[in-house]
């Protein structure tokens, strides 16, 4: 192995880092232990590193490794459910190991597990395509946004309008119905480019107290838990005024609404940024340093064009409903679909 290669796994769906030596070989099964991701199930077939997780070695003469993980998976709620303790969560394995599972004969878990890797592969071979093309799509909407720019193109942020504060809110002011309401760490979390509707609602009788984006500002989060999360834009285009967050500013100007929030997910507007974002543990953007940078600032149809050609690249990589995301979220129903069907034995003593 290549020094540094080996994946040190402690929750999650991906390594938290990696490390020189494995305490693991390959064909793994890994339990999360504390934290947001507690219980989570993988499987690594590789040498790893297990931290802050534990591991499940199997009986092979009893039961073959994949199988089991295709049963934890299917049982990955009852194991979130298991969390215990205060301040940070924990799973631990004496719980775990009570658990009971379905032992069919080892030749009927191979066909089963032959039959769900093959859509576990299928997910996984597009997953990378997604990946590819989002690292496409990015080169490409910086290409397309900075290639042809000049010196006499760019403009300070703060000169193409007005940067606005918006006014506190907390989580009990939220609730189901209400007026629409956008948090700060929703701009960077849930929201991608643009958004016409809001996942927040909060109650109409602080209405006073807060301050609204109208549709076509862009709405910029000010504070963030990563360098990267802070400056990220979303276009507002709903049908009526949004009321957003004090750690966010609503830009008021003339321009693209979408061609601002595109310009605020490029690379030349985050190597900017950077130097103006302070490091302490929350990470923060004043309204004076988000002015000061530049941006390309072409004419209003270029702006329309750009960010036309940007809708559909964009829809393909990240809409839910549409391109490579929805037929992700297609396969992965399919594989639970036929897990369920597949795993669903009768239990021990029940009548035939």
């Amino acid at each position: 192995m290549v020094p540094g290669d080996i994946p040190v796994v402690a929750g999650g769906m991906k390594p938290a880092y990696y490390c020189d030596t494995p305490n693991r070989e390959r064909g793994v099964i890994v339990v999360a232990g504390s934290g947001a991701y507690a219980g989570y199930v993988s499987y690594w077939d590789r040498p790893i590193f297990v931290s802050d997780a534990f591991s499940i070695e199997v009986n092979d003469a009893i039961v073959v490794g994949r199988f089991c993980f295709h049963v934890l998976r299917r049982m990955q709620d009852d194991l979130h459910r298991m969390k215990r303790g205060g301040g940070v969560p924990h799973v631990y394995p004496k719980d775990v190991a009570r658990i009971e599972i379905p032992v069919p004969p080892l030749a009927v878990q191979r066909e089963i597990v032959r039959i769900l890797d093959q859509f576990t592969q299928l997910e996984a071979e597009l997953e990378a395509e997604l990946e590819a093309r989002r690292d496409q799509y990015a080169y490409f909407r910086d290409v397309l946004i900075w290639g042809s720019c000049t010196e006499d193109r760019l403009v300070r942020i703060g000169e193409l309008g007005s940067l606005v504060r918006g006014r506190r809110f907390t989580r009990n002011d939220l609730q189901h119905e209400g007026l629409p309401a956008i948090h700060y760490g929703e701009l960077y979390t849930t929201y991608g480019v643009r958004a016409s509707e809001s996942v927040s609602r909060v109650r109409p009788e602080i209405s006073a107290s807060l301050r609204f984006a109208v549709p076509g500002d862009v709405i910029v989060a000010a504070v963030g838990e990563t360098v990267a999360d802070v400056g990220i834009g979303v276009a507002w285009l709903g049908g009526e005024p949004v009321a957003y967050h004090d750690d966010s500013f609503a830009l008021k100007h003339d321009q693209d609404p979408r061609f601002i929030s595109y310009v605020l997910r490029t690379s030349g507007y985050h190597t900017q940024k950077e130097k103006y974002v302070s490091r302490a543990k929350v990470k923060r953007l004043s309204a004076k340093g988000l002015g000061q940078i530049k941006i390309p600032v072409p004419p209003l149809e270029e702006q329309r064009r750009i960010a036309d050609i940007l809708d559909q690249f964009d829809a393909l990589v990240n809409d839910l409903n549409s391109g490579l995301p929805a037929e992700i979220a297609a396969r992965r129903k399919q594989y639970e679909y036929y897990r369920d069907k597949l795993l669903a034995f009768p239990e021990k003593g029940a009548a035939a």
